[in-house]
């Protein structure tokens, strides 16, 4: 009997480094999660690397921890990268039908995908990923999967996630020098749809927000495909840091008091409430408002929002999206951001809690981990397949993908 293969995800944060390990097995459409590991993120700013040696470290500590859950060595992992200096831009391809019956055939699909990546982008940039969003044969629009149709025109327009080459290349050294390959990068723009939506939300329409320590990341998402990605530099960090500045604490202090005091609505708490700093810090001892804490905090919030509404409005679906948002990551567990998010940006919201999977459920039935289990669910339907051309090793994308049928089916519902 075949042995089960071993996947794993990396996800590289600003605050802190979790891996997770599944099997995946052939009779099961989901990864059963038998591993997991956290530690806290050094040696890294804003998703770029600052100090290889802290980071190579933290980096072992997370994957040393989900090792010894699971009983399993780590080899590999689906990386995920973050950081301000992601950017997408669109593209289209075209090409003409090459088969003599004018069949639209894979070879088609591979060709009219490699035109649409060609973009002049700058030489210190590198192309992360290029995702179809509809197919177009001859006249007819929207079409999701064209192999088999009948034409002699073919075009597709596409949504391409590019990245800083130095950053991205900083960050797989640590990982390589770490010990373990990396099978494939993945934007944290996308990772977290695998885990928290539906194909029905992807349908209708959706953005999910990732709200990190050092960036907020958006994908919004109808008609099944990817329509834009974009990382908002604002997240859980610069509301530490206005914290720290407007009660004049210390940057640990700060986020204590965010993590235990912290909330989003002003009008919950007492004019009169005050925290005691010193029970929660050796440094600072003095007495301050709660409520102020609430409203420097709300405020910061507010302005991601506000951000992430700038973004839908560039692509003209500001207060048009019927799957409203959905928030993930560490930061959007604060009390009253959903009741935030849904006022500033015109829309339903809801915590994004990670699904798809098996296994241990206790220690990640929470958004902070939407990330890494997406990443996980991305390996586990693409193990096997690296993108190449659409990933880290820009060879042809035959080679890389496989079956574009397979891959292309896989990122429509």
């Amino acid at each position: 009997m075949a042995r089960p293969k071993i996947i794993a995800s990396l996800d590289i944060g600003s605050s802190k480094i979790r891996t997770v390990v599944a099997i995946q097995e052939s009779e099961s459409s989901v990864p059963n999660i038998i591993g997991v590991g956290i530690a806290p993120s050094t040696g890294l700013r804003k998703g770029s690397v600052i100090d290889v040696e802290e980071t190579i470290n933290s980096i072992s500590s997370s994957l040393e921890d989900a090792e010894r859950m699971a009983g399993e060595p780590i080899n590999h992992v689906f990386l995920g990268l973050g950081g301000n200096h992601l950017e997408s831009i669109n593209s289209k391809g075209v090409i003409a039908v090459s088969q003599d019956k004018n069949e639209i055939s894979e070879d088609d699909v591979d060709r009219v995908l490699e035109a649409a990546q060609a973009v002049t982008i700058p030489s210190n940039r590198r192309i992360l990923r290029i995702i179809p969003k509809t197919f177009t044969v001859d006249e007819q629009k929207g079409v999701k999967y064209p192999v088999g149709m009948t034409g002699i025109r073919l075009e597709v327009e596409t949504h391409i996630v590019t990245g800083f080459e130095p950053a991205i290349k900083n960050l797989e050294k640590c990982v390589l020098q770490s010990g373990v390959d990396i099978d494939d990068i993945i934007p944290n723009s996308l990772a977290p749809s695998e885990a928290v939506l539906s194909k029905r939300q992807k349908e209708l329409g959706v953005v999910v927000v990732d709200i990190g320590c050092g960036g907020t990341s958006i994908g919004v998402f109808e008609d099944g495909a990817t329509l834009h990605t974009a990382v908002i530099p604002v997240g859980g960090e610069n509301v530490t840091n206005d914290v720290a500045i407007g009660i004049r604490t210390s940057i640990d202090t700060a986020e204590k008091v965010k993590i235990e005091y912290g909330s989003t609505i002003p009008e919950d708490v007492n004019d009169r409430e005050t925290i005691d700093l010193s029970l929660i810090s050796k440094i600072d001892l003095h007495l301050v408002s709660k409520k102020q804490v609430v409203e420097i905090i709300q405020a910061r919030y507010h302005e991601i929002f506000l951000l992430v509404k700038d973004e839908l409005a560039k692509i003209h679906r500001d207060g048009m999206l019927p799957a409203g948002a959905i928030l993930t990551g560490a930061g959007a567990k604060l009390p009253g951001v959903i009741d935030l998010a849904r006022e500033s940006l015109n829309l339903p919201a809801q915590i994004g809690f990670p699904q798809n999977y098996d296994g241990v459920v206790d220690k990640i039935d929470d958004p902070a981990y939407a990330t890494t289990i997406g990443l996980l669910i991305w390996g586990s339907r693409f193990e096997g397949r690296h993108h190449a051309g659409l990933g880290m090793k820009g060879v042809s994308l035959k080679k890389g993908l496989g079956s574009i049928k397979n891959w292309v089916k896989n990122l429509f519902p």
